[in-house]
């Protein structure tokens, strides 16, 4: 499989995977035509661990491309997260908007449409907004 660098791009689907006992996320590239998509990376965190450990690799036999920790990130509520809250994201630089987070209510899994257009000069770096794209979901104590 060929490395996609997801800074040539500016539309990428997130979806979380089931796992007992890691949250999985997989980015991909949408098709416009339904068909297959094109994984752009894996991420893996491990619940129940004192601080957040957050791993991401370029494909599912896990080369590693970035290693994040987080550290403290406050609670909000313990009720929010069972609700279908559709949460929408938006990353500005003075009055313009960059790129916006937006999940998709009504999904037995979170997924989520990160959106980048607004950016046509590349001045954000793409990894950037996919790494707190999945603070953002596995930080939400769901």
């Amino acid at each position: 499989m060929t490395p996609v660098d997801p800074n040539e791009h500016d539309l990428f689907l997130l979806r979380q995977r089931w796992a007992p006992v890691i949250n999985r996320y997989e980015f991909t590239l949408p098709t416009l035509d339904g068909g297959s998509e094109q994984p752009v990376c894996f991420v893996e965190q491990k619940r129940f661990k004192f601080k957040e450990d957050i791993r991401f690799f370029s494909d599912d036999t896990k080369v590693a491309l970035v290693r994040r920790l987080v550290g403290f990130i406050p609670f909000i509520g313990g009720f929010a997260g069972w609700l279908p809250i559709p949460y929408h994201f938006i990353f500005e630089r003075g009055e313009r908007v960059l790129a916006t987070n937006t999940r998709r209510a009504w999904k037995i899994r979170d997924t989520y449409t990160i959106d980048l257009s607004g950016d046509s000069e590349r001045t954000l770096d793409r990894r950037l907004v996919l790494a707190t794209a999945v603070g953002m979901d596995a930080l939400q104590a769901r």
